[in-house]
């Protein structure tokens, strides 16, 4: 590989001939060979936005000259309409705790191609990062790409696999089963009462997310160093937010204290547990779908996921619950995420939080895993899978349980004595009640009718 002399304040250093950054990069590279993992490309474009947002802010207040800052806004431009130049941003995840390295990386990329632009010499410290810190840079960068990451992909997931799961429970709510508790028999529910209450559960992520959405457009940027803003414009962060709202069409806000969100990283840590709580969601709805998918001979056999690909390479003909299964495994990665996320949002000590760049990666990571999985659950198992009416109905009219709706006639006691006789006995308890008590074939046949019991009351 053919190399060229780059220098920063510690010397001279080789630097791949062809690559867009500089020195204070390819110091990071040769110091942290950890996981050969970059920062996530939302988090990248992020601080390319920062930086274009920057520029017109820096060139509104006079800070840098109206040629500086065209030729930094281009530069920005190109990389955001150039996927293939995120290869030039390679600084390992596990790095300063800071971020340095990464906010030093794009300053320096989009100084070597705004240099292009300018016939004057773009610096990347004294004109790119002009009134910036890699301290509010970086915990500005996480804020923004969690925020365009929710609205942009997230939230729409959710509300799709909230919109399909109501649909498809709509269209089986003439379909009755027997319900369960601790995996064990209980009293009937019809499919689409399961079914609404799954999206009962996403509407509250929602509205959660929705909620500390508003939290996350709060940004450090303008605090600088430690939280006092010194080196940046007092009309810089006001005038920031305002540019950069303009180029994400989310609206970003200066945070009420900078030294807050410099120093801590609460809110992303807020935003992780709610992550954690979607998880959580999905793993309770891809059990449900897997329980009532299994056998299809010795298991519930309820219903039918759709059969997406061989389930054995010993076992011909075997398919298995794929995409309920993938989703679990989802679900348990973001919740190991959220693990992680915490821990780092214990390292804010005294003005700076220093697990910046893991926060920011398994922030990402989840709400990526998560919008993704949502749609595939969706998509290819809710609303594609069938109900075995056949199999419903071998065990509902069976079930001793539904002697419950006895209770307020012949008392708990009786009621129990029905059950317990049905069970032992193998028989419907219908029949084991009509010849328990004095009521006629017909009253019990409507009083244990399994469809009438799903809408409740006396």
């Amino acid at each position: 590989m053919k190399m060229r002399i780059e220098k920063d304040s510690m010397g001279e250093l080789n630097v791949p001939e062809k690559a867009l950054y500089g020195a204070q990069t390819q110091r990071a590279i040769n110091n942290f060979p950890v996981s050969g993992e970059a920062l996530p490309e939302a988090f990248i474009r992020s601080l390319i936005l920062i930086k274009s947002a920057a520029a017109r802010a820096n060139q509104t207040l006079e800070c840098i000259t109206p040629a500086q800052s065209n030729a930094i806004q281009n530069a920005c431009e190109e990389l955001l309409n150039d996927p293939n130049l995120m290869t030039h941003f390679p600084v390992d995840v596990y790095q300063t705790g800071s971020g340095t390295s990464s906010n030093m990386n794009a300053n320096e990329v989009i100084a070597t191609i705004a240099n292009r632009y300018s016939e004057t010499k773009i610096s990347p410290n004294d004109h790119v990062n002009f009134g910036q810190s890699s301290n509010d840079v970086i915990p500005s960068a996480i804020h923004v790409s969690a925020s365009l990451e929710l609205t942009g992909h997230l939230i729409p997931a959710i509300a799709h696999l909230k919109s399909t799961i109501k649909e498809k429970g709509n269209a089986l709510k003439g379909y009755t089963k027997t319900g369960r508790t601790h995996l064990m028999d209980a009293m009937p529910v019809r499919f689409d009462q399961t079914f609404h209450a799954w999206a009962a559960q996403l509407k509250d992520n929602l509205d959660n997310l929705k909620y500390l959405e508003t939290k996350i457009t709060r940004l450090a940027q303008g605090g600088t160093a430690v939280g006092t803003g010194i080196n940046a414009h007092p009309e810089f962060a006001n005038l920031f937010a305002k540019e950069l709202s303009d180029l994400t069409n989310v609206t970003f806000t200066p945070g009420e204290n900078f030294f807050s969100l410099i120093g801590s990283q609460d809110t992303a840590v807020a935003l992780s547990g709610q992550l954690k709580a979607v998880a959580v969601s999905y793993m309770k709805i891809a059990n449900d779908l897997r329980w009532m998918n299994s056998g299809p001979l010795a298991g519930l056999g309820e219903i039918t996921l759709q059969a997406l690909q061989p389930g054995s390479s010993i076992m011909p003909g075997k398919v298995n619950p794929v995409i309920p299964e993938a989703v679990a495994m989802v679900s348990a990665q973001v919740i190991g995420n959220d693990a992680a996320i915490t821990i780092g949002g214990q390292a804010g000590n005294f003005e700076l939080n220093v697990m910046l760049p893991m926060i920011a990666k398994n922030l990402l990571s989840s709400i990526k895993l998560l919008a993704n999985s949502g749609r595939l659950l969706a998509d290819s198992a809710i609303a594609t899978l069938t109900v075995n009416e056949d199999k419903l109905n071998e065990a509902l009219h069976r079930n001793p349980i539904l002697v419950t709706a006895l209770n307020p006639i012949i008392g708990y006691s009786k009621a129990a004595e029905i059950a317990k006789k049905a069970y032992k006995e193998g028989r419907p308890v219908v029949d084991v009640a009509e010849e328990e008590t004095d009521l006629n074939r017909d009253e019990l046949l409507s009083l244990l009718d399994p469809a009438k019991l799903t809408h409740g009351g006396l």
